[in-house]
């Protein structure tokens, strides 16, 4: 922010994401609009996720400096203000602060200290009433509870009154986690709407073909693809298994009280599978630290699951993975893919993650050969689970199976490493029950 007389200019944050910039999406403010503290003024999209802009002071709008669909760098200004104040007011957790290398504002839920936090959302049926008063943190300036602008604009949707919200966010913030916590259990937890993305206007070229401008979410995921294609030295395996006994055990599980009301998928048994097969070979949770020339093995699994959105691929991830039960699982994943397919997971849920778990099966397809995430080691797909002929006890009978593969990076992991890891999903998956001892 730079002070011109009583203009105040408003430049875009470091979002914490390692990104030197961000596609302007939309203004939700016009030249002559007053605006208050922490006021949504426009999103943002970088490394996937869509981001809302707080306003870090209130006045008058007197330029907005960027349009939207415009690529602005870090740091470059986004729009003017004119305040009553002669200078722009101290920072704060709503408005933001500097970080460490001096780069500008660090807006509410994204940055360094962001990457740090830990969410902790409650069990089912121990959420708190609306009704229960808990108050959380007030802003100095404008009494209003202190909120992301995303909860803000939940609670809105919703009709409660964030002062009657504990927030878990820093120093007291509400988040939009303690939004859905405080709805009613009559009342049904939905994400934050977000209107749909008008896509590109597509150029004609000629007579039936048609251009789509390369832009958002396709430009970034076509970047990361490109620098796993050219980077990483890929390989893939695969292995079949008799997935029954864990489709018995899922059916048992959709009848009891502990996992009434989630979502008891295939998914979150072979994600269960996968964080155990990790800990017995935490080669294949790693990274290639290409400045040191050193492999980096990460005891700690950020569990990404790949969704489908409108908007393209995106792939948030369970930080801790290895700290959840197949419940929290259960419950974690539908979470996680509901944010996704809203648009309202932030970059914080998006990046850091330290494996990949992939589900094509969802769309009929046995198996496939994924990319590898930079940053990664290893991805593991999961086909499609059919009915088929196979042979139990020298005979032959209908049995649910399916395929998964993994690829992984040849740098890090041989082949015998990922065969040893593949197989043992494989038997874990062949003898739920065993998987489930283990905690």
């Amino acid at each position: 922010m730079q002070d011109d007389g009583h203009v105040l200019e408003f430049r875009l944050p470091d979002l914490g994401e390692g990104l030197a910039d961000a596609e302007l999406l939309s203004w939700s403010v016009d030249v002559g609009d007053t605006v208050e503290l922490n006021q949504t003024i426009g999103e943002v999209e970088t490394a996937k996720a869509v981001v809302s802009l707080p306003s870090p002071f209130s006045g008058t709008v007197v330029e907005l400096l960027a349009q939207p669909g415009d690529t602005v760098p870090v740091g470059a200004p986004l729009i003017r203000v004119r305040t009553d104040l002669a200078i722009a007011p101290a920072p704060s957790p709503a408005n933001g602060t500097r970080d460490a290398d001096g780069r500008g504002s660090v807006l509410v839920g994204y940055g360094p200290e962001a990457e740090q936090l830990t969410r902790r959302r409650p069990a089912p049926g121990t959420e708190s009433p609306v009704a229960q008063r808990n108050p959380p943190r007030r802003d100095a300036v404008t009494g209003r509870a202190a909120a992301t602008p995303a909860a803000r604009k939940l609670a809105k949707e919703l009709g409660i009154d964030l002062w009657y919200i504990a927030g878990s966010g820093p120093q007291g913030a509400v988040t939009v986690e303690d939004v859905r916590a405080s709805v009613p259990v009559s009342q049904p937890r939905v994400p934050a709407a977000r209107p749909p993305e008008q896509p590109a206007a597509p150029v004609r070229l000629a007579a039936r073909e048609v251009g789509t401008p390369v832009e958002g979410i396709r430009k970034r995921i076509a970047g990361s693809m490109v620098v796993s294609a050219r980077t990483i030295p890929q390989a893939s395996t695969f292995v079949t298994l008799d997935f029954t006994p864990a489709a018995e055990l899922l059916d048992h599980l959709r009848t009891t009280v502990a996992f009434t009301g989630l979502a008891v998928t295939p998914l979150a048994l072979v994600a269960k599978a996968v964080v155990a097969a990790l800990s017995d070979f935490p080669g294949m949770n790693a990274t290639w630290d290409d400045a040191n020339q050193q492999i980096v093995t990460k005891h700690y699994v950020n569990l990404g699951i790949a969704v489908a959105t409108e908007r393209g691929l995106l792939v948030p991830n369970l930080k801790e993975a290895q700290t959840l039960s197949l419940r929290d699982l259960c419950r974690e994943i539908g979470w996680l893919a509901e944010m996704a397919r809203s648009g309202s997971a932030t970059p914080v849920e998006l990046r850091g993650g330290t494996f990949t778990l992939t589900n094509i099966g969802v769309f009929g397809v046995d198996s496939g050969v994924p990319l590898v995430n930079p940053g990664e080691a290893a991805i593991l797909c999961l086909g499609s689970i059919k009915k088929r002929p196979w042979v139990v006890r020298d005979e032959l009978a209908v049995r649910w199976v399916t395929t998964v593969g993994v690829s992984f990076d040849h740098r890090m992991i041989d082949g015998e490493l990922a065969a040893r890891f593949l197989t043992t999903v494989a038997a874990l998956l062949e003898d739920p029950l065993t998987l489930l001892s283990r905690g």
